[in-house]
């Protein structure tokens, strides 16, 4: 099998922390040209597509249909569900308020991950940083009350957060089946087949939603076509193998702590792309936040061997 040196692990873990929290604006902007279930589309499709004619050329085998129904349920859970909801949402918060929501998912890998209870209720250490993180959001949630940005829908504001946390369900659970079924097949290939079935579950709802009615290639803005390519790229490829990678080298619950760092750098770059409004309860939340961060990984930090082998 395999083997995983740390800075592999540390270049894993900062793609999906740095990556995933710019795409909450990438998403922003590319709703300003693009229906939201239209992005979904073509970031995924492009991005399987992509995927699964690199590992063809790399002359890996055809996936077994054990494999493709299990990435099917993955993609379908993790990708449709609960990135197409943090898409769908943002027609009516903002991009650093969704990255900040999708903050709950800690507790969504706590509570699913059933092989792992003993391991995480026993440990005081990891529930509370999770406690520590939740307050922080908390703090957020209930206290910051600055005004949405004059692009955004109105009225749907409950609705984009409670279609977040329903999100959250969805990728949480679609992450701990990734990782408790064995496919077969490579990361990459495995990440291949979730993209494409999440870019056809993306386009069947989208022609359901009626949003290819009056679409129009050349209504589209540049902006929204190069955050879109950004979302395929980075987003859908770079960030999302790593976080493939890491589910079969590290507990769950460690690795969705990324949604701690990722509403930093959401907030940042939201308030200084798009104009979004930093308070100093946004910037106490998300240094208790941090915080939580560092109590989750504190365990693993102790005790992470010189050499990590993978369970793929």
């Amino acid at each position: 099998m395999p083997r995983y040196s740390k800075l592999v692990i540390f270049l894993a873990f900062a793609a999906v922390y740095i990556i995933w929290g710019s795409t909450y604006l990438a998403i922003l902007i590319g709703l300003r040209g693009l229906s939201p279930w239209t992005l979904c589309t073509l970031r995924f499709l492009l991005a399987g597509i992509l995927l699964f004619g690199w590992r063809l050329l790399k002359r890996e085998k055809i996936p077994s249909m054990n494999s493709i129904r299990i990435n099917s349920i993955c993609g379908a859970l993790m990708l449709c569900g609960g990135v197409g909801s943090v898409c769908w949402a943002e027609q009516y918060i903002s991009s650093s308020l969704a990255a900040i929501i999708v903050t709950a998912l800690p507790f969504w890998f706590v509570i699913f991950d059933r092989k792992k209870w003993t391991f995480y209720f026993s440990n005081k250490i990891i529930i509370a940083g999770l406690l520590v993180g939740f307050a922080g959001v908390m703090l957020l949630v209930g206290f910051d009350h600055s005004p949405q940005q004059s692009s955004h829908k109105t009225g749907n504001e409950l609705a984009g957060i409670l279609v977040i946390l329903f999100g959250g369900i969805c990728w949480s659970s679609g992450s701990l089946y990734s990782k408790y079924h064995v496919t077969g097949s490579s990361i990459l290939m495995n990440g291949a087949i979730q993209l494409f079935i999440a870019g056809i579950l993306s386009f069947i709802i989208s022609i359901i939603a009626g949003e290819w009615k009056n679409f129009q290639f050349a209504n589209v803005s540049t902006d929204a076509w190069l955050a879109a390519l950004y979302l395929v790229t980075m987003g859908s490829i770079v960030a999302f193998v790593c976080y493939l990678f890491l589910l079969k080298v590290r507990p769950a619950a460690q690795v969705s702590t990324y949604v701690y760092a990722n509403p930093v750098v959401a907030v940042f770059l939201g308030a200084l792309i798009a104009g979004e409004k930093i308070t100093g309860t946004k910037i106490i939340a998300l240094l208790v936040i941090l915080s939580g961060v560092l109590l989750v990984n504190l365990p693993s930090y102790k005790n992470i061997p010189e050499k990590i082998v993978a369970s793929n």
